[in-house]
């Protein structure tokens, strides 16, 4: 019976080294991985062993015949990618390129392969292409030190903090990262904040090399009027907020009106439309913030309307997150029929350029476009308006958009164009969820038109000279921008880190001139409050038992203060 990917899948490409037929696809080699949603299995070429099952960290895989109503209509996702002109499992194409992926793996290029010479690296940051990174210089070398920073008190960056509550199965990838961070060689310094506590240089000074990876957790603006009122706000502190992000602990958000606004189409719209609108008896069995449940229970909110620039076949949310919306218990979702029409120019565009996400995209929009609305709370999918002002005096009152049309642009993209006609719309709260931004890092270069560090295939670059900045290496969304899922920042860390383990083996790197009992003096010294690994256990267990007796699998702790004294009295046990 063949398997089928479902849509907790992180692609990080875990069951294609294990599959035995070749089957899923695409391979991080192939050049649909970069933009893939999720991964995809031949159902000519499974031959039903199960080894992808048991690879999986978020148990995205079930056999067919166990799809339920909810997730059936992924065979059909899945028959379109290989129908739509994927390279079929069994051609040299595919053979070749996941014979690399198992050898490199298994067998690292002889640039990278293990050196017996020792090799000390900090990596900044803990999220998950921090933890790919850490997890490619444990398996790939032999005589190799792990040091990685994090800020805060608690580890796994946006998948504790920004996958939103009622997604569970997305957090299951915290178990893989924790099978790296308990190896040997690998050490956690918690609370430790880099630019703050220790300098730049003065990482560098003990350690061959450091990787950041420390994501993008700026936010980026309409600069619009009106976008700073009261009532207006990023979505990035919104998600910060309902999961319980300390710096967002006092914020606070007017859920008196009925109408939301979200500006933007991604994944991030739509997790904020649905925590808006979903049930509060439901979210309380998530590890959403009790604060956040508090002022759901409360809230007027009964329609939120999701807003993209273009059509629906442009939308930036996956097909998965889409689909999903269709089974949230009394929530409708409402389309009107002439915007989920397929225009002409994106027609013509899928005839000359197959696209099966997109196409599926669109007929998923006109399926919820012909539905009647049963249920008081809906989420409201408009299309080709763009954001003009955010209307009021004291407050957000609402929204001013100008209403597009597609056009085809000379270079053959499909892009929006203004008709010329303005819609007020209503509301008394606005998201803008128009993407991530990463931030500037003490003591390195910064690309502020990209947000990112400037750099080639992972190595940090003196914007000056063009060069490469000896023993400087960057991974993740502050690398190559917010894009990708999860899983995406596997490919990410095995590129820079074969970069850094090439470097290190023809002798790119300079030996740190401090040894490691120099580092944990230093970091006594400037913050003798880090925590460790059984640091965060304690934390983690103390959120754990605290639910216990609950439908919650957690009752996140707010207060860094209160983290930091549970894992002092923790060690301080017998």
């Amino acid at each position: 019976m063949p398997h089928v990917i479902t849509q907790s899948c992180c692609n990080d490409a875990a069951c294609v080294v294990v599959c035995p037929a070749n089957c899923i696809h695409p391979t991080p080699d192939e050049p649909d991985y970069a933009r893939t949603e999720i991964l995809y299995i031949d159902p000519r070429s499974c031959v039903d062993c199960g080894a992808c099952i048991q690879a999986c960290p978020v148990d995205a895989i079930v056999p067919h015949d166990e799809l339920t109503p909810q997730t059936i209509r992924y065979a059909e996702l899945n028959a379109l990618y290989f129908a739509g002109g994927s390279a079929p499992a069994g051609s040299p194409q595919t053979e070749i390129g996941i014979s690399q992926l198992v050898s490199q793996r298994r067998h690292p290029p002889e640039s990278a392969k293990p050196s017996e010479t020792a090799l000390r690296v900090a990596i900044v940051g803990s999220g998950p292409s921090a933890c790919y990174a850490a997890e490619e210089l444990l398996t790939r070398h032999s005589n190799v030190e792990v040091n990685m920073f994090e800020k805060l008190p608690t580890p796994w960056g946006l998948v504790r903090a920004g996958v939103a509550p009622d997604h569970p199965d997305t957090k299951d990838v915290i178990r893989s990262f924790e099978r790296t961070v308990t190896r040997p060689g690998f050490h956690f310094h918690l609370n430790v904040e880099i630019g703050i506590d220790i300098t730049h240089e003065e990482l560098l000074s003990h350690h061959d090399a450091v990787i950041y990876a420390v994501g993008a957790h700026g936010d980026r603006r309409l600069n619009i009027p009106g976008e700073d009122l009261p009532g207006s706000h990023s979505a990035t502190d919104f998600v910060a907020w309902y999961n319980g992000h300390p710096r967002a602990a006092d914020f606070t958000f007017d859920l008196s009106s009925e109408r939301a606004v979200v500006i933007g189409n991604g994944n991030v719209a739509l997790d904020v439309a649905r925590i808006l609108l979903t049930d509060v008896d439901n979210l309380s069995r998530t590890d959403a913030a009790d604060h956040a449940l508090v002022a759901l229970a409360e809230s007027r909110v009964n329609e939120v309307v999701v807003l993209g620039r273009r059509g629906p076949a442009q939308a930036a949310y996956t097909t998965p997150e889409l689909l999903a919306l269709g089974h949230l218990n009394g929530i409708d979702v409402v389309v009107e029929p002439a915007e989920a029409e397929l225009d002409a120019h994106t027609a013509a565009w899928l005839r000359a350029y197959p696209d099966p996400t997109a196409q599926f995209k669109s007929s998923i929009t006109a399926e919820y476009a012909t539905r009647s609305p049963r249920n008081q709370r809906r989420i409201t999918l408009r299309y080709l308006g763009s954001p003009l002002e955010v209307l009021g005096v004291d407050r957000a009152r609402g929204l001013r958009i100008a209403l597009n049309e597609l056009i085809t642009a000379p270079d053959g993209r499909i892009q929006s164009n203004p008709t010329g006609v303005i819609e007020d719309l209503e509301c008394g709260l606005i998201m803008r969820s128009v993407g991530y931004r990463g931030e500037p890092v003490q003591g390195l270069p910064f690309d502020d038109a990209r947000a990112l560090l400037p750099n080639t295939e992972g190595r940090v670059v003196d914007p000056t000279a063009g060069t490469p900045i000896r023993g400087v290496y960057t991974t993740g969304w502050i690398k190559r921008g917010p894009s990708g899922v999860i899983g995406t920042n596997k490919k990410c860390a095995l590129e820079t880190v074969s970069g850094l383990l090439a470097d290190h083996s023809v002798g790119r790197l300079t030996a740190p001139e401090r040894s490691r009992r120099e580092l944990e003096a230093l970091i006594e010294q400037r913050q003798p409050r880090a925590l460790d690994y059984d640091g965060w256990q304690a934390i983690n267990q103390h959120e754990q038992s605290t639910a216990h007796g609950t439908s919650r699998p957690r009752v996140k702790i707010l207060n860094i203060e209160e983290m930091l004294q549970i894992a002092s009295s923790d060690r301080a046990s017998p």
